[in-house]
């Protein structure tokens, strides 16, 4: 094969990876979702995907890296749902941290009743050894962007971001919309204690 027909060749190559990979991930997705990541089996995946164990083992070490290429992707997907609903408030000259806020909290929450099954699959936790570590993680982090939004509000900062963790659960168990939105009117009504002595007192 000449160089220029390596070079050819090489994308269609490359292609039928990102399909088998693809592939791999969906039907990953699909027996997690049914059976949960202690009960999934390989075998189960590979044969969804109409792949073979080595295709698998070529793209993922196993099991526990395919769940958590689903949540890390999971995760990219909802990072920019936020990101996008905050600055399209931003865009819309809101300045209140807090109406920012809850315009991400839905865009998140949105997602999650977008991507259901997937969402209470990580959530459940049911996932590989470690995982547990890797959900405080995210949390941490999640905490701190909210600490940069509200600034000089570090305690309000925990306290919306505890109250959005717990609903998020709740929300992915019942799949309620409407309660999402009840949890958002909540939440936005939130306030530092010195801001909330601040208005009873006027």
């Amino acid at each position: 094969m000449s160089d220029v027909e390596h070079v050819v060749a090489q994308p269609r190559t490359s292609e039928r990876g990102a399909a088998t990979r693809s592939s791999l991930l969906a039907a990953a997705r699909e027996v997690f979702v049914s059976k949960g990541f202690a009960e999934a089996g390989v075998t189960d995946m590979v044969a969804r995907a109409d792949a073979s164990v080595g295709s698998l083992y070529h793209h993922f070490s196993g099991k526990a890296d395919l769940y958590l290429t689903l949540f890390e992707e999971w995760q990219a997907r909802q990072s920019q749902r936020t990101k996008q609903a905050a600055r399209a408030a931003r865009a819309d000259s809101e300045s209140d941290p807090m109406s920012v806020f809850i315009s991400a909290a839905r865009a998140y929450l949105d997602g999650c009743l977008e991507e259901q099954e997937l969402a209470a699959l990580f959530l459940r936790g049911d996932g590989p050894p470690g995982f547990e570590v890797v959900m405080r993680d995210r949390l941490r982090k999640w905490a701190q962007r909210n600490a940069a939004l509200f600034e000089d509000e570090p305690a309000l900062a925990v306290v919306v971001t505890g109250a959005l963790a717990a609903a998020v659960s709740e929300v992915v168990r019942t799949g309620d919309r409407g309660l999402a939105e009840e949890v958002l009117a909540i939440i936005g009504r939130i306030r530092p204690a010195a801001s909330a002595t601040a208005s009873s007192s006027g």
